[in-house]
């Protein structure tokens, strides 16, 4: 006969309470990142009629503060190339 192992209890509940944000935060977070989307979205939705012909499924990385891109193949390559360009901003892919 196999010995049955115990059952650990299930835990419960946030591992750090103090670290849980309010509602509030939560909603002010969201909806700062949905208008730095929407600026993004504006960039791209300029540069998208020139681009389209000759990138057509390639990857762009814009920095939102300059408006400046760079665009390659591969995701990682325009990752590298973005980085390199733009070294401490953040910037969407």
């Amino acid at each position: 006969m196999t010995k049955l192992t115990p059952r650990l209890p299930r835990r419960r509940g946030r591992i750090s309470p103090d670290l849980t944000s309010s509602r509030e935060e939560l909603a002010r977070l969201k909806a700062e990142d949905e208008a730095e989307y929407q600026r993004y979205r504006a960039i791209f939705e300029r540069l998208r009629p020139d681009l389209i012909t000759d990138h057509y499924g390639w990857y762009i990385a814009i920095e939102l503060n300059s408006g400046d891109y760079v665009i390659d193949q591969d995701k990682e390559a325009a990752h590298k190339k973005a980085r390199e360009k733009f070294p401490n901003p953040v910037f969407f892919i």
